[in-house]
Formats: structure tokens, C-alpha cells, sequence
């Protein structure tokens, strides 16, 4: 097994604005130069989307991660996002263990990130085919002004637009979102519960109309046949399990919920939860259960 290098070990390259993408070269401001650790290819941004999202992501948002990652992978579309904390390295790290390519853009130099405790997460990027990227020097510490300026480069660099998952309404998400949205670029969001903070930028986006809702990978790909995964769940299902099934399509609930709606004992209704999550029918998050109808 060969022994895998770790980011330090990269050589940091130069690429001229005259060798980017195309869909870099022609947004505003667009950089002379990007300092990079990795191999280029400008192939890997045919198909690729930003996402992005806040630092204090939620159990919400990290299963909504769960849910949109692996498949945007299976499409071979490259995620590109900010490294930071919650949302960003979430996304970096499901790319990863899904088979994808990720590209970090930095609010700082390549010497110099800015989340110490994504050390790992670095290398395994490069050792995975993906892309370290700055505008900066490389010992450039990261500012409050240098993370809004370098989210030009995250949603310029994307093919397919900004999805943005859980943010604040004061947030760099909506930074990079209204950037986007100048560049050009689609923008997507995440509807979230009304009482959460993390929710209201995005929700506010969607109201708004300067974003596109979004509840399936569908919505994102633009299938012209959608695949219809109920027919295909339900027609597999016992009698107990449809009733299950329809009800958590309302709304998400606990096990105790789904007892006193159904009048079904616990015991009966956790063998049969277990059996549906086992199935990929189901998932659950912080005690309630949600269907997987994506």
C-alpha cells in the first residue's frame, strides 16, 4: 500500500487567468494568477457546483448533505466550496468518501488555512484528486475581508451554480449567493424549518425569488424524467410500513408520534422502522424520522 502524502508535501503551482476555465476568465474581477497544491484540469469543472453554507451547520443540514452529496457525485459533478467550518468541510469530506473530486478555494494563503482542525481534510482532498486553491501568497493569513472577496472564485468557478444549505440572513452564503446570482450563475437553496436561524437566508432567498427551491438532486440536474422513487418504495412495502410511509411524507416524527397515530405499539412499530431504514426507506435524524423521497 503506497504510504499517501500529506498537503505540505504538494508543491505549490501558479496558473495564469489566461489557462482558467472559461466560466472563470469572464467574471468580474476575475484573478491575474491562482496559487494551487494538486493537478489541474480544467476537465473537472465541466460539470461542477458550488455549495455552501454556515459554520454552524445543524443536524438539518448535515443530513441534507447526506441526502444531495452521494448523488451529485454519482453524476460525476465536481463540488466545489470554502473549507471553512460546518457546511464546507462537511461537503468536502462527503465528496471524498463518496468517490468525488472536491476543490477548496481559501480565504487565505495555502500555507496559511484557516481551520487548523481541517489538517486532514486537506490532504485527503489532494490525495483524492481534488484541488487546493488561493489567490493569496502562501503565507497569507486569511482577513475579514479576504473570505467575501475570494467567494467570486468559488461561484465563478461552477458550471452547474451555487447551492446554498443552511445560512443566516446576515451570512457569507448570501455573499456568495448575490455574487453568483451577478455572475450569472443559478442559484439554488435549501428550504428550511421557519423557527431555525440557519434558515432564514435560505428561506429568505427562495421568498425572494433569487433562488430556486430546491428539495431533490432533480431539482439541481435538470432530468428530464424524474425517477419516481415511491412507486418503486411503496409497491415493496407491507400494509404497516405504507401507513409509516405516508404519514412521515407530512411530516417528519418520532417513533412515540407515529405510536399514538397509528395505534401501534412501539415494539412492533421500532422492528418495522429499523427494517425500513435497512431498506433506505427511511432516515433518521435527532430522534425523528424523515422518508427518503429524493
Amino acid at each position: 500500500m503506497n504510504k499517501t502524502k500529506h498537503w505540505k508535501e504538494y508543491k505549490i503551482q501558479e496558473i495564469e487567468k489566461s489557462d482558467f476555465p472559461d466560466q472563470l476568465k469572464s467574471i468580474k474581477n476575475s484573478p491575474k494568477r491562482l496559487y494551487y497544491r494538486g493537478v489541474w484540469d480544467n476537465r473537472i469543472f465541466e460539470k461542477s457546483m458550488a455549495i455552501v453554507g454556515s459554520r454552524r451547520m445543524t443536524k438539518y443540514g448535515q443530513g441534507v448533505i447526506e441526502k444531495f452529496v452521494p448523488e451529485l457525485v454519482a453524476n460525476n459533478i465536481c463540488l466545489i466550496s470554502g473549507f471553512m467550518y460546518g457546511v464546507d468541510s462537511e461537503v468536502h469530506r462527503m465528496c471524498i468518501d463518496n468517490g468525488g473530486i472536491t476543490v477548496a478555494v481559501l480565504g487565505g494563503g495555502l500555507d496559511e488555512p484557516s481551520v487548523p482542525e481541517n489538517d486532514q481534510l486537506y490532504t485527503d482532498i489532494l490525495n483524492n484528486n481534488g484541488l487546493v486553491i488561493s489567490e493569496y501568497e502562501h503565507d497569507f493569513k486569511p482577513t475579514l475581508w479576504s473570505f467575501p472577496q475570494r467567494n467570486r472564485i468559488v461561484s465563478g468557478l461552477a458550471t452547474g451554480g451555487v447551492l446554498v444549505i443552511e445560512a443566516g440572513i446576515k451570512s457569507g452564503s448570501l455573499i456568495t449567493a448575490r455574487i453568483g446570482g451577478e455572475q450569472g450563475k443559478k442559484i439554488f437553496a435549501i428550504p428550511g424549518p421557519i423557527i431555525m436561524g440557519n434558515s432564514a437566508g435560505t428561506n429568505w432567498l427562495i421568498a425572494e425569488n433569487k433562488a430556486k427551491m430546491v428539495t431533490s438532486v432533480e431539482d439541481l440536474t435538470n432530468r428530464k424524467e424524474k425517477y419516481h422513487q415511491d412507486d418503486f418504495f411503496i409497491k415493496n412495502m407491507d400494509l404497516v410500513e405504507k401507513y409509516i410511509y405516508e404519514l412521515l411524507k407530512i411530516e417528519s416524527l418520532s417513533i412515540d408520534e407515529l405510536s399514538r397515530k397509528l395505534h401501534i405499539e412501539i415494539g412492533v412499530l421500532s422492528v418495522k422502522m429499523s427494517m425500513m431504514s435497512l431498506n433506505g426507506w427511511l432516515t433518521e435524524l435527532n430522534g425523528k424520522f424523515y422518508v427518503n423521497n429524493g
